[in-house]
């Protein structure tokens, strides 16, 4: 989308104030913790762009709230099953050989847009261990969040999605659809009949830098938006806009166990 698009969106500016009344409008509360996924070209026009949106976020949640973000890196992965774009097969050792560590404060988020990617880097920003389904969390929470992310099922019950439900924290969808809704992962790895997969990354092991296959299920975002509509007409979910972006906030353990029973029930009929 063209930065005219954008401009067009609105009849105004928005700005860091704006943006605040809005998500309180919405819901957003100070001392919330908040699972934020989001998409910077769907609010329209934003004076200071993704800066002045991290600054609204913790404005509206202030000091005793904790924002949470994806800063997901699925390209530090094996190149075997890549598709958006393939590789040639002849290039996959070279590219397991060499592909850099993953490093907390270096490795850039991949898909995730503008705003994780800023908010990765942010001070007092802290982001999880996993080298290719990371967290960064700032706030009262942060490091909870954050913290002992194991390498092995990476959006199971060790990782920040996992504490974002022990907080009994909100998810906010600014932008974007349920396929973007990480929080429906959890869910599938509490459902039974889970597939296992190995999938193989770059990583830091005792000082130095190895290629390492772990333990992880195979997952699926394929059914999230049709599980999503039938959440929405639950009324468990707050609808609104933000700016001129289509948003949902809720209680992601709401979201969470409504998924896990919508994911059981399909894997039993399947």
């Amino acid at each position: 989308m063209s930065e005219k698009d954008t401009i067009n969106k609105l009849e105004y500016p928005l700005t860091r104030e704006r943006i605040t009344v809005e998500l309180q409008e919405l819901g957003v509360q100070p001392g919330m913790t908040l699972l934020v996924h989001s998409s910077l070209s769907k609010l329209g026009w934003v004076s200071g762009g993704q800066v002045s949106v991290i600054y609204a976020f913790m404005d509206a949640l202030t000091s005793e709230g904790t924002l949470v973000m994806p800063t997901h890196s699925a390209d530090l992965s094996d190149p075997e099953p890549w598709e958006a774009p393939p590789v040639p097969k002849a290039w996959h050792q070279t590219i397991r050989d060499t592909m850099p560590a993953y490093d907390p404060q270096r490795t850039p988020s991949r898909g995730m847009g503008k705003i994780p990617e800023l908010f990765r880097t942010w001070p007092d920003v802290v982001r999880s261990n996993h080298p290719q389904m990371s967290f960064a969390a700032w706030g009262k929470h942060a490091e909870f969040v954050t913290e002992g992310h194991s390498l092995d099922n990476g959006l199971g019950e060790t990782s920040p999605l996992a504490r974002v439900y022990d907080l009994d924290g909100y998810v906010l969808l600014l932008g974007v659809g349920y396929d973007s809704n990480t929080s429906f992962h959890l869910a599938e790895y509490r459902a039974p009949m889970t597939k296992p997969d190995t999938p193989g990354t770059s990583m830091m092991v005792e000082s130095r830098r190895q290629w390492v296959n772990f333990s992880d299920i195979e997952i699926d975002d394929d059914t999230f938006p049709a599980i999503g509509k039938e959440f929405d007409e639950t009324g468990q979910v707050v609808m609104g806009k933000v700016g001129a972006a289509e948003s949902r906030l809720y209680r992601q353990r709401e979201g969470v166990d409504f998924a896990e029973a919508k994911i059981t029930e399909n894997r039993a009929n399947n």
